[in-house]
């Protein structure tokens, strides 16, 4: 069966997001071509993301960063999986993803991918914050502090550290984060 974009998503228009994915998931499991392959992939991740299934849409992009072919795609994918295992909250997930995606990168590229996954854990950091999800909010800034950052990011991270462990009640955690300076 020869299908292309446009077939698909004109099947998808007026389509429920149950509907849709059933219906791209039985796609996958046909012979498409590589472009094609990505393409339903994508829509699904997109689907799963609205749904807020962060971890299934993540591997969704894997698979696309998997199939796509120049390196600056594949990163692109690959952060964008790393930020998905951020919001459902599996940091060892986004560990292995950059380790992988390292292995894509030269030396310059390497500082842009820290650069961009430090940034994806604050903003999803400040998100959780703005909504007072403290503890949330708190896990992500201990998994920052475990980064190589500077002197002065480290110090802002504590301090907000500081404020979380008075809030929720930690004592132990706040004496630990103050002992350590």
């Amino acid at each position: 069966m020869l299908i292309g974009k446009e077939e698909i998503k004109e099947k998808l228009k007026y389509k429920g997001d149950f509907v849709k994915i059933d219906y791209l998931t039985r796609l996958l499991e046909e012979e498409l071509s590589n472009d094609l392959k990505k393409f339903v992939c994508i829509k699904l991740a997109e689907i799963y993301e609205q749904k807020m299934m962060f971890s299934i849409a993540a591997k969704m992009y894997d698979s696309v960063a998997i199939s796509c072919i120049a390196f600056s795609e594949k990163i692109k994918y690959y952060l964008k999986e790393a930020e998905l295992f951020i919001e459902a909250g599996r940091f060892e997930r986004v560990e292995e993803i950059i380790k992988n995606t390292m292995t894509y990168s030269n030396e310059k590229t390497k500082q842009e991918i820290f650069f961009a996954v430090k940034e994806l854990y604050k903003k999803q950091a400040e998100e959780y914050e703005l909504e007072g999800r403290i503890n949330k909010a708190a896990k992500i800034y201990e998994k920052m502090l475990e980064k190589s950052l500077s002197d002065e990011e480290k110090k802002q991270i504590k301090e907000k550290l500081l404020k979380f462990y008075d809030k929720i009640g930690d004592r132990t955690k706040h004496f630990n984060l103050k002992s350590l300076g």
